[in-house]
């Protein structure tokens, strides 16, 4: 008989020891579970916070080239393939479109939700040159990819003024509804 006890309490903590180095494994699995999922979260910061160097840097580029085209009506011609009747009107257009990617960057970047942009792009649908604008330009939106930013911006443009035609209200600050994200 205490053969038997000595076996079973010798095997109890045997278990015992294997239980412990078990949790204590899984205490540390957890721990680096943890500490690699805090990296891979850091890791898609930096990489966000790349992207918006890079959407930053290029869209410093084209403003840089839209002001240049603005001053100078021989290099407007380059810039856009829009034929307009003057040059004042080739600058309006020019800049509308500086207006309109300014305010895509300020979503692209999280400055603005997409209920404030849905704002800022009903105020400038109100403006005829930037209408004109828009419609002057719908062959080149034709052409981006139907998921992108700038496709759904562009659909959310073309129903703010769609929205804003059929309004029976003179208050437009109050028509259409952003369409979801």
């Amino acid at each position: 008989m205490v053969t038997l006890k000595f076996g079973v309490r010798r095997w109890g903590s045997a278990t015992v020891a294997g239980l412990a180095f078990t949790a204590g494994a899984l205490v540390a699995l957890a721990a680096q579970q943890r500490r690699h999922k805090e990296l891979r979260l850091r890791v898609a910061e930096v990489e966000r916070g790349d992207e918006q160097r890079a959407i930053l840097d290029q869209q410093r580029a084209q403003q840089y080239l839209l002001s240049k085209a603005m001053e100078d009506a021989d290099l407007a011609a380059v810039y856009s393939t829009v034929q307009v009747d003057s040059p004042t009107r080739q600058r309006q257009y020019l800049f509308a479109n500086a207006m309109y990617t300014n305010a895509l960057l300020a979503y692209r970047v999280g400055v603005v939700s997409w209920e404030e942009l849905h704002g800022h792009l009903r105020m400038f649908c109100q403006n005829p040159i930037f209408r004109a604008y828009w419609d002057a330009h719908r062959p080149h939106r034709a052409s981006l990819e139907g998921n992108s930013t700038e496709a759904r911006v562009g659909r959310m443009v073309d129903g703010l003024i769609r929205d804003l035609d059929e309004a029976d209200t003179e208050e437009w600050w109050v028509v259409g509804e952003p369409p979801h994200e």
